[in-house]
């Protein structure tokens, strides 16, 4: 997207939470804990993936896009489709987006990747809690 930045990538994060649970440091209840909300809103706002859980194995993982910024108001913390991104980058200085993926299956959720969006010419700050702020 053309003003993307400010990207921060999890994958490491995801990786050492997997090899955890494949060395029998942790276990897969420890991080199939997906809040209810989480799960709805991937099942009713998500978008499908071809990518497999890393967990179960056996259902591929949606992606659930949050927004949040100053600028958005009353859509601060809503759920967004990829699609809706573009035009909300032309029309807010700037908001931070956060995209978690979920196994509707197991229940794993991981916070995949966040960046800033916006024309950069606005007063907000991009900032918010992200969802499953935990992670």
């Amino acid at each position: 997207m053309w003003s993307q930045r400010a990207v921060v990538d999890y994958g490491l994060a995801k990786r050492a939470a997997i090899q955890s649970i494949r060395s029998g440091h942790m276990t897969a209840r420890d991080v199939c804990d997906a809040h209810p909300y989480l799960l709805r809103a991937a099942r009713f706002h998500g978008e499908p993936t071809e990518r497999n859980c890393p967990i179960c194995e056996r259902r591929n993982v949606t992606n659930v896009t949050y927004v949040y910024g100053d600028e958005l108001g009353r859509f601060a913390g809503r759920v967004k489709a990829t699609a809706d991104l573009a035009e909300m980058a032309r029309e807010y200085g700037e908001f931070r987006v956060y995209v978690v993926e979920v196994c509707q299956g197991c229940s794993w959720n991981h916070l995949a990747v966040s960046f800033v969006l916006g024309t950069g010419n606005g007063t907000g700050t991009g900032t918010g809690d992200p969802p499953g702020s935990s992670v």
